[in-house]
């Protein structure tokens, strides 16, 4: 884990009893989901490591800076003019002041501080700090004044970033995954909508529910129609990422409402691809929905212990996107809805949790993904990974 751990505050016999062998195990301690300090110790040791921060497509063009993120994890995107994307600490080098406000963008040949003018190139590197080319008697060396640079990979189009720079490799962070992800090449898919959401709920609450169709039947009526609440399974992967498939109803060809794709299916895919659904959960906070003609993503940007920004992405084929009548809406609306009737179920849970009388519940057979993520955090909780 990291240097200088220490355990999550919670219960350790809770922690134990989510630890239990499946069949046997339990929900993390409601502290996981209503404590502020247990949000923020996640700040320090969950979200300082490796999670996304948006996807390369975000960066348009030389001079694309967007800030993710907020306070301690506040981190400053950049395009560079090698077209590289890098990700820097998203504070001034002179008083700390913000470069960018947390979700804003802009588009400049530098980074400029809006507080006292101090700006920086693409790459980090001081260019020029006000007043202190004429300060004689003053010690000051431009060049020990970047901006602080931290990891960052940009794999398939994902961006992630490692802000402690003591997390594993990233290699080991999608171990097992460039078989499965690799094929759909999100790379080079076009997104062509998102969505904002923000929900009154934990996120940890919103990756429970993604991990399992366990409530599909009750809540989900349109979904369930294309795609069988009990079919496919849960894969083993040696990473930090988790996940399952789900079969597609034969007569469809996607998730839809009507099953029918307006668009394209994604070139090179198996059979098996072809009629299925890959959910994927890139630990902590990516949800990658890979389908036969378009990739969703949602990713989870935690605002406090019971808030979350959740932006939805959907991306397709350029194949598709040459159709001079292709419009997106059959993807984007049928997911639109189903986010909704999520959102709303996951909202239930935290009002629930937040009550003195939750007690950590037991898992059902149908919930062997939930159990994949519940041992990854409780994991995290005491530093074992």
């Amino acid at each position: 884990m990291f240097k200088q751990f220490v355990p999550a505050p919670v219960p350790a016999d809770d922690l134990a009893a989510a630890l239990a062998p499946f069949g046997q195990s339990r929900m993390l301690p409601r502290e996981a989901y209503v404590e502020a300090a247990v949000f923020e110790w996640e700040k320090q040791y969950i979200f300082s490591g490796w999670h996304c921060v948006g996807h390369a497509s975000d960066l348009d063009g030389v001079g694309a800076q967007k800030a993710v993120g907020s306070g301690k994890n506040s981190i400053l995107l950049v395009r560079g003019e090698d077209g590289q994307v890098r990700a820097f600490a998203n504070v001034c080098r002179h008083r700390g002041h913000e470069m960018l406000a947390c979700g804003s963008t802009a588009k400049r040949r530098g980074v400029v501080c809006p507080y006292h003018s101090w700006s920086y190139k693409l790459t980090g590197e001081l260019r020029n700090a006000p007043g202190f080319d004429d300060a004689d008697g003053f010690q000051f060396e431009p060049s020990a004044f970047g901006l602080t640079e931290l990891r960052l990979v940009n794999w398939h189009g994902y961006l992630f970033v490692d802000p402690s720079g003591q997390d594993i490799d990233f290699e080991q962070h999608v171990a097992g995954l460039e078989d499965i992800v690799g094929p759909y090449r999100p790379e080079e898919l076009t997104v062509v909508d998102r969505h904002s959401y923000v929900l009154d709920t934990n996120w940890k609450v919103i990756v429970e529910n993604y991990q399992e169709c366990y409530h599909c039947q009750a809540i989900h009526p349109e979904l369930s129609r294309i795609s069988p609440p009990t079919s496919g399974e849960n894969i083993d992967l040696p990473g930090d990422w988790m996940g399952g498939w789900m079969s597609i109803i034969d007569g469809a060809q996607t998730m839809s409402l009507s099953g029918a794709s307006g668009g394209v299916a994604i070139k090179g895919l198996s059979e098996q691809e072809l009629r299925t659904v890959m959910y994927l959960v890139g630990f902590p906070n990516l949800l990658v929905s890979l389908h036969p003609d378009y990739v969703m993503t949602h990713v989870m940007t935690p605002l406090g212990v019971d808030r979350t920004h959740v932006e939805c992405a959907w991306a397709f084929p350029k194949e598709a996107l040459e159709a001079p009548d292709f419009d997106p809406s059959y993807a984007v609306d049928f997911w639109d809805l189903t986010n909704r009737q999520d959102w709303a179920a996951c909202e239930s849970v935290q009002r629930g949790l937040s009550s003195p009388h939750s007690r950590p519940g037991p898992l059902a057979p149908d919930e062997d993904g939930v159990y994949q993520f519940v041992t990854r955090v409780a994991k995290a909780y005491q530093g074992t990974r």
